[in-house]
């Protein structure tokens, strides 16, 4: 189709004798983006235009006509409002659609970024804040509304004033998507490469990979360079030695391009409340860096900490309960051979052999349990949780709860001061963590630190004045 047609597409340059086109904004393969004036209320509009040519594929349709029922369903001030929707019939014969809706005066941030203006931390926050909220706006309809091509060309400044950066808009839903529109269908992969997460290349998005085309946005404003061209490691986006962020912010900007959607944020509102009030995290004391030799594995993410303490291992108390149990079973194998008939003839032998291979079962229960059992602490996404563990398998749970309810970590002393304990309170509920028996006092107190520093909570010291009975 010529470009004659496209400016054309009927017999004047009004658009159903009331949008007359004022120049042409954007284009692309069957589609285009006019800016008009409305003869009817003498604003301006923009006028989306979507062609049946040659080149034309069926999801185009489908997306062009999503994005009008979407901005038909959604009201908010930062957001384009849908005006007008209907056919079309081009000078060449073919058919199409158009969209009509508000126009936003602003210019975007990749005009910004191509005139040469930079950003500071502040301005770069207070973008974040802005956009984070519209996005709390769009996640939180029913179903949740995703935009799914978030970059500098799709975010709009208004005009300055004073220290702000302006009023912040988020325009450009062509790529958007609801959750409910997935299921039971073929997804349409769309998106901009160096903003989409690694979940929408495998035509899979959710609320959380919005949060990822905001930060990697981000990363280009305070870097000044495209996602696409920064290094990575291990899918990692590696920004961190090209700005002079703060730390706080820093790991914020980390969580929000994790590729993991496991460890990134959740939602947008979770995002905001930890760029309004990032958690504390103080620097450990070189007392109490990392011990050399330790049953302790412990691993320092974005959003919290991993905790994993195993058991003894293999010591005498082990070997002599293998050696133990490998006696009791000459004795119990044997035992199990005997011939039917003496059992018809001596019915409590039967109970004999069960009470036998009971006790065989709580033997080797329990040397499993010496070997590989474990016990996890975990805090992540503001989550913390206290699981015992056998070979992965979490046979217990201690407690799970939000970090926000933890009110107290404590070491407690036993009586005498020959024996501590590290308990952690859960509103007015006490958990025991680990006792003396499991760590040492360098390995009680290194936790302890790491545990201060992550929830941002003063470690409480105090005795325990139980006497035991013989001495009262």
């Amino acid at each position: 189709m010529s470009e004659r047609n496209w400016e054309t597409p009927l017999t004047s340059n009004t658009l159903e004798q009331r949008y007359e086109i004022i120049q042409q904004l954007a284009k692309k393969a069957g589609r285009r983006t006019l800016l008009a004036r409305d003869r009817k209320t003498e604003e301006l509009v923009v006028v989306k235009l979507l062609c049946f040519a040659s080149d034309f594929e069926w999801d185009a349709l489908k997306l062009f006509e999503r994005e009008a029922k979407i901005l038909q369903a959604i009201s908010h001030p930062t957001i384009p409002r849908y005006l007008d929707y209907y056919e079309l019939d081009f000078n060449n014969g073919n058919k199409g659609f158009a969209l009509v809706q508000t126009y936003i005066s602003g210019k975007s941030l990749e005009n910004y970024l191509k005139s040469g203006r930079s950003f500071d931390e502040v301005e770069i926050k207070q973008l974040a804040t802005a956009v984070l909220e519209i996005l709390t706006y769009l996640h939180g309809r029913q179903p949740p509304v995703i935009h799914r091509d978030i970059k500098p060309s799709n975010i709009l400044l208004g005009d300055r004033s004073g220290n702000s950066i302006g009023q912040v808009y988020l325009v450009d839903f062509g790529s958007v998507q609801t959750l409910a529109a997935k299921e039971g269908g073929t997804m349409t992969i769309v998106g901009t490469y160096g903003y989409m997460p690694p979940e929408q290349f495998g035509d899979r998005t959710v609320p959380a990979s919005d949060l990822y085309s905001l930060g990697t946005t981000l990363v280009y404003l305070v870097t000044g360079t495209h996602p696409a061209d920064l290094p990575q490691k291990d899918g990692r986006i590696q920004f961190e030695l090209l700005t002079n962020l703060s730390s706080e912010f820093t790991r914020w900007l980390q969580r929000m391009i994790e590729p993991s959607l496991e460890r990134r944020f959740t939602s947008a509102e979770h995002a905001l409340q930890e760029l309004i009030q990032p958690r504390i995290v103080r620097p450990l004391p070189s007392t109490y860096k990392q011990l050399c030799e330790t049953r302790v594995t412990l691993n320092r993410e974005i959003d919290g900490l991993d905790i994993i303490l195993s058991e003894k291992g293999w010591d005498f108390g082990v070997g002599f309960t293998t050696a133990f149990a490998s006696l009791y079973n000459s004795i119990l194998i044997p035992t199990t051979g005997i011939a039917f008939d003496t059992f018809s003839r001596h019915p409590s032998l039967l109970l004999i052999i069960g009470g036998l291979w009971y006790g065989n079962y709580i033997l080797v229960s329990g040397v499993i349990k010496y070997l590989f059992k474990r016990t996890r602490l975990k805090i992540s996404d503001r989550k913390i949780t206290f699981t015992h563990e056998i070979l992965g398998w979490k046979y217990r749970q201690v407690f799970k709860t939000d970090t926000q309810y933890v009110t107290a970590l404590k070491l407690i002393y036993g009586y005498r001061g020959n024996r501590r304990s590290m308990h952690i309170w859960i509103g007015r509920d006490k958990y025991e963590l680990w006792r003396d028996s499991m760590l040492s006092e360098p390995e009680m107190e290194w936790l302890a630190q790491e545990l201060s520093a992550c929830l941002g909570i003063e470690i409480s010291r105090e005795p325990n004045f139980y006497i035991p009975k013989a001495e009262r």
